[in-house]
C-alpha cells in the first residue's frame, strides 16, 4: 500500500510538472534554479582553480560536491516540510514545481521556431545568432546548411540533457534525483571543457555528466525509433544510422540521439572538423527543424511511458524492500 501510494504521488507530481511546462514554459531567470546553479559555479570556481594539476583536480571534486549539496539538501528539506505541513497535496505540489525546473520541453519551440522563421525570411545572420545561443561551436562562418544542422543536432542532444536524463533520475530518486542531475549537467556546461583553464578543474564534472547520461542517452535513442514510426518518419533508416554512427562523436553519449535523428530525417548532420552523422537522402531544409521538434516531443512522450513510469514503480518497490531489511 505504501509502495502504491508513494508511486501515485510521484506520478501525479510528474504529470503536474508536465502541465506546468506546457502552460508556463521556463520560469523567469531571477527565479530559475538552473540560473542560480550557474551563478554559484561561477562564484565558487576561482576558489578552486590552481596552477597545480593535482590540486585543481581535487578542487574540481570539492566544487562538484559543494554545488550538489547546495541544491539537493534544500530540495529535500522543502519537499519534506511541504509534506509535513500539507500532507500528500503539499508533497505533490512542491515536488512538481521543483521538478519542472529540472527539464524543458516548451522552450525548445521558443528557441528553434524563430530560427526557422529567420531562415524562411532569408535572414541568415539572424538565424545564425539565434542558433549560437544553444550550441558551443563557432557558427560565425556557417552557411545555411550548417546552421540547420546545428539546430537539428542541438534538438536531438537536448532531448537527453533537457528531458530524458532528469526524468530518468526522477524515476529513480524522485525530485531530488532530477535536481542532482541538473546540477551535474550545469557543472559540465560551466567547467567541463578540455581547454587549459578547465581541463583539470572540470574533469570530474565532465566525467560525472558522461556517466549520468550514459543510460538515458541509449534509452532515448531507442525511444526515438518508436517515435519515428509513430510519426511515419523512416524508423528503419533511423535504426541503421544509429548502428553505424552512434560511436563517431567525441562524446560517447551524444552520438546516440543525433544519429537516430539523422536517420529519421534522412539527412547528414555535420559539425565541421568533428563529426559527420548519416548519409544524404535529403538536403537540409527549414522543415527539418520542425520535423526534429516533432520527433523530440514524441520521443519524450515515448520515453516517459515505456521507461520512466515503469522505472518509477520499480524503484519504489526496491526502495521499500530495502527499507524493510
Amino acid at each position: 500500500m505504501i509502495v502504491i501510494t508513494t508511486y501515485l504521488l510521484n506520478l501525479l507530481a510528474l504529470v503536474l510538472a508536465l502541465i506546468l511546462d506546457s502552460i508556463f514554459g521556463e520560469p523567469p531567470e531571477k527565479l530559475h534554479p538552473t540560473v542560480w546553479m550557474g551563478r554559484v559555479v561561477a562564484f565558487l570556481k576561482p576558489t578552486f582553480k590552481s596552477r597545480s594539476p593535482s590540486k585543481a583536480r581535487i578542487g574540481g571534486i570539492v566544487l562538484w560536491l559543494i554545488c550538489v549539496a547546495l541544491f539537493t539538501i534544500p530540495t529535500v528539506v522543502a519537499i519534506a516540510l511541504a509534506q509535513e505541513c500539507l500532507g500528500s497535496i503539499g508533497y505533490v505540489l512542491v515536488s512538481a514545481v521543483i521538478l519542472k525546473t529540472s527539464f524543458a520541453l516548451k522552450s525548445w519551440d521558443n528557441h528553434m521556431i524563430p530560427v526557422s522563421t529567420a531562415l524562411e525570411l532569408k535572414k541568415v545572420d539572424d538565424a545564425k545568432k539565434l542558433v549560437q545561443r544553444t550550441v558551443r561551436r563557432d557558427l560565425s562562418n556557417a552557411d545555411e546548411q550548417h546552421i540547420i544542422s546545428a539546430g537539428v543536432e542541438t534538438i536531438a542532444e537536448g532531448i537527453v540533457d533537457g528531458y530524458t536524463s532528469p526524468i530518468f533520475y526522477f524515476a529513480l530518486f524522485a525530485t531530488p534525483g532530477a535536481i542532482v542531475y541538473r546540477v551535474i549537467n550545469t557543472l559540465d556546461s560551466m567547467v567541463g571543457y578540455r581547454d587549459q583553464e578547465n581541463v583539470n578543474l572540470g574533469w570530474f564534472s565532465a566525467r560525472m555528466d558522461t556517466i549520468t547520461n550514459y543510460l538515458p542517452a541509449r534509452i532515448t535513442a531507442y525511444s526515438m525509433l518508436i517515435a519515428s514510426a509513430l510519426l511515419r518518419e523512416n524508423w528503419r533508416r533511423s535504426k541503421d544510422f544509429l548502428a553505424r554512427y552512434r560511436g563517431t562523436t567525441e562524446s560517447p553519449n551524444s552520438g546516440w540521439p543525433m544519429s537516430a535523428m539523422a536517420g529519421a530525417l534522412g539527412v547528414r548532420l555535420e559539425k565541421v572538423g568533428y563529426h559527420e552523422l548519416g548519409d544524404v537522402y535529403e538536403d537540409l531544409a527549414v522543415n527539418h527543424i520542425h520535423r526534429a521538434l516533432n520527433i523530440m516531443k514524441v520521443t519524450c512522450a515515448v520515453f516517459t511511458v515505456v521507461a520512466a513510469v515503469p522505472l518509477l514503480l520499480g524503484s519504489q518497490l526496491i526502495h521499500d524492500l530495502v527499507s524493510m531489511v
